[in-house]
């Protein structure tokens, strides 16, 4: 035990759960290495989307991610500690009640809001870098506006429908932005006219989104004028108070309301670490991402102060450079231990996207020497493509399914970059009928044709006959079976078609249930290569596997219909549904009636079951189960 080599990953931000992972996966058979993540928070927050839940467009548990899920089966202790004092000669980290001694320590603690000696700042803005920060800020919000309804004082009123971002970068833009939208949903909610709301973006440069080129931030600032928003740049602030912000020479403006999103600077912790810091209480490193005066601790995210070769400034404060950097700090750690080279840091950066609420946004990506501008639709698709490749590294399919529900699904006032086009859904209970017509149908197809497979499973039906075999006969058989069966009726058709100069007998056979609905060339071939090489015997029979084949049709649309009537694993079924249905088209046997099996299916896919029927018991039940095995654990196989 005493042997162990400690692993202690101080933060569990995006950098710290990352390196985390990257590390337990390497190291998850060397049971003489110990892994510990070290956070004051049991949750990893999604710092980038904290303005979505500050002003109201998804829920507040939509920007958390529970960390013992995240590590769940991993080969990493989550330990919920503040560390206050870090002890880089005895290798200790120490907080109020204990200690942790580590071998290899990764520091990943982020950032906290720089407040440059301005006065009142601190004490009178709201910040938005927490998970807290968003809670609150959007309670106060909604406190303005609940107050500013009642408040008959026109001046007190004011103050409170006015609301001053400070700070004219990524994290300010976004959060006006989405004031913006929210406004009207506000306005509505609390009976205020949208007129008597004042938004204001501020910013010291002499303009927002410096490091967009012009002509994005001119896109920027259209559309923030359209949603109402003043944008007042070279407007250094002063003073902040609880009533009023000044803007320097250029006036001040009565609130009660100031964010402040004016830049970061490192940690707490940073001011009780000995090492050598720039740029805000940055950790300056090498190329291997190791503080410069202790070879055994790492740096990973925004902690890094580190120059590219090349470069004429430090890595920035991002999400890609926390991305970037874990792996490299994984390894080298992994090589400290294990032996090897360890891997410089030579980071490429491919850009950087802002939204201006859920509909619109700007983007200026690419790879260096070849970047170009995105708007719209465009920019916020990129924007969240690669918040879900993010989130597939950190929770998988869990937190990818959550995200798309949250910024697409259950979207309210239609805040999305698809407007509410995915998010109408209607009551299941209006699909209650259609799940039941289209189940007993499959069950009256398959209980009509039962008897006949019972009877005699070599007397084939509901595959076209051998190309040898004599057409008109082929279809006597099947119309034997009955003229009520739609897939029956409709297999004279295609047995008759696959014999040569029976185009007669496939039009006359059809004709009760109407013509067959057309198939490509190219489906009718791998149809016909597939009952060459399976179906049909080289004597112009049917082979073993074509008996099992209609058994199992038959059987499966039985199944299915049950399913479907008494509403239980109603998904699995209506894709089974589709599935057959797709199987009869392609055998070129389907009528237009095939088509209600198809858009039917399609339509009862969403959960059709949990409205009067047994998925509405059954799958809470099943759901429970499945979360606490071990692969679903690891690997994130569920919802929540």
């Amino acid at each position: 035990m005493g042997n162990k080599k400690r692993i202690v990953l101080l933060g569990g931000g995006y950098g710290g759960i990352l390196t985390a992972k990257k590390l337990s996966r390497k190291l998850k058979k060397d049971n003489d290495v110990e892994i510990t993540l070290i956070d004051k928070n049991p949750y990893h927050t999604m710092l980038t989307e904290l303005h979505e839940v500050a002003a109201g467009r998804v829920p507040e548990d939509s920007i958390r991610i529970d960390l013992k899920k995240i590590f769940a089966k991993r080969k990493v202790d989550v330990v919920l500690d503040e560390v206050t004092d870090i002890d880089f000669d005895k290798k200790v980290l120490r907080s109020e009640k204990n200690s942790y001694e580590y071998d290899y320590l990764a520091v990943g603690t982020g950032s906290k809001p720089t407040f440059w000696g301005v006065k009142g700042a601190e004490e009178f803005t709201h910040q938005l870098w927490s998970y807290e920060d968003a809670v609150n800020l959007k309670e106060h919000i909604l406190n303005m506006f609940r107050k500013a309804a009642k408040e008959t004082n026109k001046e007190k009123r004011q103050k409170m429908l006015t609301f001053v971002v400070v700070g004219g970068g990524f994290t300010g833009i976004e959060m006006i932005g989405e004031l913006g939208e929210w406004k009207d949903r506000l306005c509505k909610e609390f009976y205020i006219d949208k007129e008597d709301v004042k938004l204001y973006a501020v910013d010291a440069l002499s303009k927002i989104l410096p490091i967009f080129p012009d002509n994005l931030v001119r896109k920027a600032e259209k559309r923030l004028n359209k949603l109402g928003i003043e944008i007042i740049t070279d407007a250094g602030i002063t003073e902040v108070s609880k009533d009023f912000v000044v803007l320097g020479d250029k006036g001040r403006i009565d609130t009660n309301t100031v964010v402040w999103a004016a830049g970061v600077e490192g940690s707490d912790i940073m001011d009780k670490m000995d090492t050598e810091q720039k740029g805000r209480k940055r950790v300056v490193t090498n190329d291997k991402l190791q503080a410069i005066d202790h070879e055994n601790v790492y740096v990973v995210g925004d902690n890094i102060f580190y120059i590219p070769e090349g470069e004429e400034r430090p890595v920035p404060q991002m999400v890609e450079n926390a991305e970037h950097s874990a792996p490299i700090v994984a390894h080298n750690i992994y090589t400290d231990i294990k032996g090897g080279e360890k891997k410089s840091y030579k980071p490429v950066f491919h850009g950087a996207m802002v939204c201006i609420g859920g509909r619109y946004g700007v983007a200026h990506i690419g790879m260096p020497g070849k970047f170009f501008g995105l708007t719209g639709f465009f920019a916020m698709f990129v924007k969240h493509f690669i918040n879900l490749v993010y989130f597939f590294q950190v929770a998988g399919f869990n937190k990818c399914w959550s995200y798309l529900i949250h910024e697409i699904f259950h979207i309210k006032d239609n805040r999305s970059f698809v407007g509410g086009h995915f998010a109408k859904a209607s009551p299941n209970f209006w699909l209650i009928p259609l799940r039941i017509f289209i189940g007993y149908k499959w069950l009256e197809q398959g209980l009509h044709k039962l008897p006949g497979i019972l009877k005699d499973p070599s007397n084939i039906f509901l595959i076209p006959a051998p190309p040898v075999a004599d057409a008109t006969s082929a279809a006597s058989a099947v119309a034997d079976q009955g003229a009520n069966a739609v897939v029956d009726a409709t297999s004279a058709a295609s047995a008759a078609a696959s014999t040569a100069g029976a185009a007669d007998a496939v039009a006359e056979t059809a004709s009760a249930w109407g013509e067959a609905l057309p198939v490509p060339d190219f489906i009718e071939n791998m149809v016909k290569w597939s009952m060459d090489n399976f179906f049909y015997t080289s004597d112009g029979g049917y082979t073993v596997l074509a008996e099992i084949f209609q058994a199992g049709m038959v059987i499966g649309e039985i199944i299915v219909g049950l399913l479907l009537i008494v509403g239980l694993f109603t998904a699995v079924a209506s894709i089974g549904s589709i599935i057959m249905g797709i199987m009869i088209w392609s055998s070129g046997m389907a009528p237009a009636e095939m088509l209600w099996y198809l858009s039917g299916g399609v339509a009862l896919i969403g959960g059709s079951g949990s409205t009067f029927g047994l998925d509405y018991y059954v799958l809470p039940f099943l759901k429970k189960i499945w979360k606490k095995i071990g692969i679903a654990k690891k690997y994130y196989l569920y919802t929540d």
